[in-house]
């Protein structure tokens, strides 16, 4: 649940990241989504991907924790 409402938030600010460096980059001055469903859809694109970095964090964390105390172990 909790990595479902940060990737939430998170894809909410990652929208005006983009579009700030979008800005940058092409020297305009505004960005017009052209309405809500294609802010919702970058919005939801940057959901899925912090969701899914979230989730596959966890194992890898795990996993390298059991290393870190094989190794420890060993020594």
């Amino acid at each position: 649940m909790v990595r479902m409402t940060v990737a939430g938030i998170g894809g909410f600010f990652l929208v005006f990241i983009e579009a700030y460096i979008v800005l940058m980059v092409t020297g305009y001055h505004s960005i017009d989504f052209d309405g809500i469903r294609p802010f919702v859809s970058i919005w939801s694109m940057n959901f899925f991907l912090l969701f899914s970095i979230f989730t596959s964090m966890k194992p890898w964390i795990a996993e390298r924790m059991l290393k870190n105390q094989e190794t420890s172990q060993i020594k």
